[in-house]
C-alpha cells in the first residue's frame, strides 16, 4: 500500500511558480495496478517520480508500505564507461544481492535485453534503443512489491514492444503497477483503477475506463468552451467590422455635407 498525504509539488523559476500538484490525498491499495491519466504537461510524471521517491515534495509525504521499483527502463543511473554487464553487476550489489543472485541477474538482464556483443562493451557506445532494453530489462530482474512505469512499454521495436508489455503482464497477480502511458490499450490492458489528474488535482477511480472517461469528458469540455469562445470572438469581430463600416460612412455623409456648406457659401458671397 501506497499512502499519499496533503502533497503539493512546484518547481520554482523566473515565469513563477504555480503548484504542479496540490492538496492531494491517496490510498493505492496493495496489489492494484494503476494508470496516471491526463493530458501533457498535468503533473504525471511529476508525481511518479514522487512515489518512486525520486523527487521530494514541498509539503507532504509519499509513505510507501512496500517496496517500490525505480522507474522501469530509466537509464539516468548508468555509468557509462561501464560495460552493460558492470552496470548490472553494480546494482545487483547495490541492491544486496548474493553472488547467485547476482548471477541470475545478469543472465536474465543479458538474455531479455537481447543486444548481443555489445552487453560487454561500455555503455557510452549504446543507442538510445540499447540502453532501453538493457534498463528495462534490469528493472524486471529484481522482485519489487510495485513496478513504477513511465512510457517504458513505448521503447524500442515492435518486437521489444511487445516482449515488455508481456512482462509486465507476467508482473501482474506478484505486484502491481503504476503506469504512465499515452497508449490506452496499454492503461487498459495492464490496469485496474486509474488516477485522473486535472489542473494539480488528483482523482481516483476505482476503474481505469472510469478514469479515461473523465479525462476525455474534461478534454471535450474544454474544446466545447474554445469552440464558444471563437464563436463569441467571431461574432465581436463582425460587430467590430460594422462599427467600422458605419462609421466610414458617418464620415462620408460628414464630408458631402461640409462640400455642399463650402458650395454654398461661396455661391452667397458672390
Amino acid at each position: 500500500m501506497i499512502e499519499i498525504k496533503n502533497l503539493y509539488k512546484r518547481y520554482h523559476n523566473h515565469h513563477g511558480s504555480d503548484w504542479v500538484l496540490k492538496d492531494i490525498n491517496l490510498t493505492i491499495p496493495k496489489q492494484v495496478s494503476v494508470g496516471l491519466i491526463g493530458p501533457n504537461g498535468a503533473g504525471k510524471s511529476t508525481l511518479l517520480r514522487l512515489i518512486a521517491g525520486m523527487d521530494t515534495p514541498d509539503k507532504g509525504e509519499v509513505i510507501r508500505y512496500s517496496r517500490v521499483s525505480w522507474p522501469v527502463g530509466l537509464s539516468g543511473g548508468m555509468q557509462n564507461n561501464m560495460t552493460g554487464r558492470q552496470n548490472v553487476k553494480f546494482v545487483a550489489r547495490a541492491q544486496g544481492s548474493n553472488p547467485k543472485e547476482i548471477k541470475r541477474v545478469i543472465d536474465f538482464v543479458e538474455g531479455f535485453a537481447e543486444i548481443g556483443s555489445a552487453f560487454d562493451e561500455p555503455v557510452r557506445t549504446y543507442s538510445s534503443g540499447m540502453r532501453s532494453r538493457l534498463s528495462f530489462g534490469l528493472s524486471l530482474a529484481f522482485d519489487f512489491d510495485v513496478y513504477i512505469s513511465d512510457e517504458a512499454t513505448s521503447v524500442g521495436d515492435l518486437s521489444f514492444r511487445k516482449k515488455a508489455t508481456s512482462a509486465f503482464k507476467e508482473k501482474i497477480g506478484k505486484a502491481s503497477i503504476i503506469i504512465v502511458s499515452h497508449s490506452e490499450g496499454i492503461l487498459r490492458e495492464l490496469c485496474d483503477a486509474g488516477i485522473w489528474i486535472n489542473q494539480g488535482n488528483a482523482f481516483w477511480y476505482d476503474n481505469v475506463d472510469d478514469a479515461i472517461k473523465a479525462y476525455h469528458d474534461s478534454m471535450a469540455e474544454k474544446e466545447s468552451v474554445k469552440v464558444a469562445q471563437g464563436k463569441k470572438a467571431s461574432a465581436n469581430e463582425k460587430e467590430v467590422l460594422e462599427a467600422k463600416r458605419l462609421m466610414e460612412q458617418a464620415r462620408n455623409e460628414y464630408q458631402k455635407l461640409r462640400d455642399q456648406y463650402a458650395s454654398l457659401r461661396d455661391s452667397y458671397f458672390d
